[in-house]
This record gives structure tokens, sequence and C-alpha cells, in this order.
């Protein structure tokens, strides 16, 4: 079964910068698309980025565009998300998700693992 654990979140001013990580385990991920989502305090879990795992476009929301950066270290088979600027409207629960057998550029509607969630939170 493939597992998926998020490190990295924390406390930060608004303008710092955090970086996610998102450990995978179980089997080879050349094949899967990765995903970043995040749920804050009375909202619904939001997308916030995608990629696929053996390259091709990586897509963002339009509210991280430009502060946030999606990247991969296949060798160590986790993927992460450089968070620069931040706001306090970033502050949220960041989930990372993957979807087996993937080939399409874009995101993928529906994923098939996600882990547990890493708290950021962003003060003022």
């Amino acid at each position: 079964q493939v597992q998926l654990v998020e490190s990295g979140g924390g406390l930060v001013q608004a303008g710092g910068s955090l970086r996610l990580s998102c450990a995978a385990s179980g089997r080879t991920f050349s094949s899967y698309a990765m995903g970043w989502f995040r749920q804050a305090p009375g909202k619904e879990r939001e997308f916030v980025a995608h990629m696929r795992w053996g390259g091709g476009s990586t897509w963002y929301t339009d509210s991280v565009k430009g502060r946030f950066t999606a990247s991969r270290d296949n060798a160590k088979n986790t993927v992460y998300l450089q968070m620069n600027s931040l706001k306090p409207e970033d502050t949220a629960v960041y989930y990372c998700a993957a979807k087996h057998d993937y080939y399409y550029v874009g995101p993928p509607r529906e994923y098939d693992f996600w882990g547990q969630g890493t708290q950021v939170t962003v003060s003022l």
C-alpha cells in the first residue's frame, strides 16, 4: 500500500517561506500524478498544485501562482512544495495526494492516496 507522509509545516510570519515535503513509499512512482491540497479552518479542501512524477507541466491554483513551486527528488521518493511570500490566508493544513497510472498533463479529478497533513500557520 502506498503511504504518503507530509512534513515541514510550522509557524512563519507573513512574507516568509516554508518548504513542505511529501515522502512516498510503496512502489515506483514514475506514472503517478502528485497533488498538493490545503484545508483552512471553516473552509473546504482546496487544490493547490499538481505535477506528474515522470515530468511535464506543473499546475497551480491562481492564488499561489508565482509564490509556490512544486518539485521532486526521484532518488528520495519525495515531492516538495516550496512556499514563498506567505500570506495569512495561506494558513491551512496541507496534504499531498497521489494517483497511480496517470499520463495526462492536467490534474486528475480523483486521487488514490492521501497523506495525513501538516499544519502551516502564517502570522501577521
